[in-house]
């Protein structure tokens, strides 16, 4: 079924096994990590439910772990099924735009600018563009997006700090919203433009408080909500709906 878990690095540690696994119908890549403390199986979807991650005991005898995947078909499908449908960007679909259904209307041009517009009482994004570039214009908007909301909250925090960020880089990670070097580099993930205001502006809070905290101690969480009083609430929105943004396909 996959490669043999007998496998090793060249320190010696078991080497992760990645392999295709079928959920109905559907290939996703599943990745097998080995852990020496782990005591039993964890069964991971990753953000936007584009991949798996199964660790396991090391040692573990390869039967056991087809057992177990077996077993767990039926939740896979249960999980999955919520993204079906909600990665798909199309003419007529809808896209977030800070915490906004956008319904996506391709303008017929070839060139021309994206934007946003309200037409009565309908938010609307206009793409130009042929219509396999609609994925990757619609990102790019974002992107955009992304980078005047952040430059601009990230000087008000950094100014309330009394610190500077080096730089504020955009990215599309999947484990983590943002992050923060010692050096003061900022990442962000550009999909946050779909977020609703207020969390965009607590994830910029947050790496902003880690030029000065850089932990998430007690210190830290009371710097952020100095920072962005919508903290708690924008988190409970990251943790309901951020696996919802990751599961866009841009293309």
């Amino acid at each position: 079924m996959f490669p043999s878990l007998k496998r090793r690095r060249h320190d010696g540690s078991p080497a992760d096994v990645t392999r295709d696994i079928e959920v109905a119908g559907k290939l996703l890549p599943l990745t097998i990590r080995q852990n020496a403390r782990a005591t039993r199986m964890t069964l991971r979807i990753e953000p936007g439910g584009r991949a798996l991650k199964l660790t396991v005991p090391e040692g573990l005898p390869e039967r056991e772990v087809h057992a177990f995947l077996n077993r767990h078909q039926g939740w896979l499908m249960t999980k999955l099924a919520r993204f079906s449908g909600e990665s798909e960007l199309e003419d007529g679909g809808s896209i977030l735009i800070r915490g906004v259904a956008h319904r996506i209307e391709r303008t017929g041009r070839i060139r021309g600018l994206t934007e946003a517009l309200t037409l009565g009482d309908e938010s609307v994004l206009r793409v130009s563009g042929g219509e396999e570039h609609l994925g990757r214009r619609i990102a790019d908007f974002l992107k955009k997006e992304a980078r005047n909301d952040l430059e601009r909250l990230v000087a008000v925090y950094t100014g309330r700090l009394g610190r500077r960020a080096r730089s504020l880089n955009l990215k599309d990670t999947r484990s983590r919203w943002g992050s923060c070097s010692a050096e003061g580099d900022l990442s962000f993930s550009w999909r946050i433009a779909m977020a609703p205001p207020k969390v965009i502006a607590y994830l910029a809070a947050h790496e902003v408080a880690h030029l000065q905290e850089m932990n998430h101690g007690p210190g830290f969480w009371a710097l952020c909500e100095k920072l962005c009083p919508d903290t708690r609430d924008a988190k409970h929105w990251l943790k309901r709906n951020g696996t919802m943004l990751h599961a866009i396909d841009f293309g």
